[in-house]
């Protein structure tokens, strides 16, 4: 590969913060959420998705328990986080609150995390 060629290469997957004017493209969905973690942790700002590259269509909900259930279907021992999020984002959920969501619907039990960073509903 040229130098050339990876600078044309496009991420699969990108997320950006609207304040900073800052895109990062990544390799995964669980990217995603590091890239906002990162971020979030630097500047206090949330960041959306902008960009993503699944097999199947996205669920359309906002709550994240029935976008968890529904992309169950594409994914063995949980959910990516990343799926998620970019789920959420296309409908105008900013990562950080999903994430805040996810984390207080997994509170009440009705989502558990199988392995770091994946969901599945109870």
């Amino acid at each position: 590969m040229t130098a050339s060629d990876s600078r044309q290469r496009q991420a699969p997957f990108a997320a950006a913060c609207r304040e900073c004017e800052v895109e990062q493209g990544v390799d995964s969905a669980n990217e995603l959420v590091a890239f906002y973690r990162r971020h979030s942790r630097q500047t206090d700002h949330d960041v959306v998705v902008t960009r993503t590259d699944f097999a199947f269509d996205l669920p359309t909900a906002t709550d994240v328990e029935t976008v968890v259930a529904e992309l169950e279907a594409h994914y063995e021992n949980g959910v990516p986080l990343g799926a998620v999020v970019a789920a959420t984002s296309e409908q105008g959920v900013p990562v950080g609150e999903t994430l805040e969501e996810l984390h207080d619907v997994r509170l009440t039990g009705a989502l558990y995390e199988p392995r770091d960073d994946h969901v599945a509903v109870v």
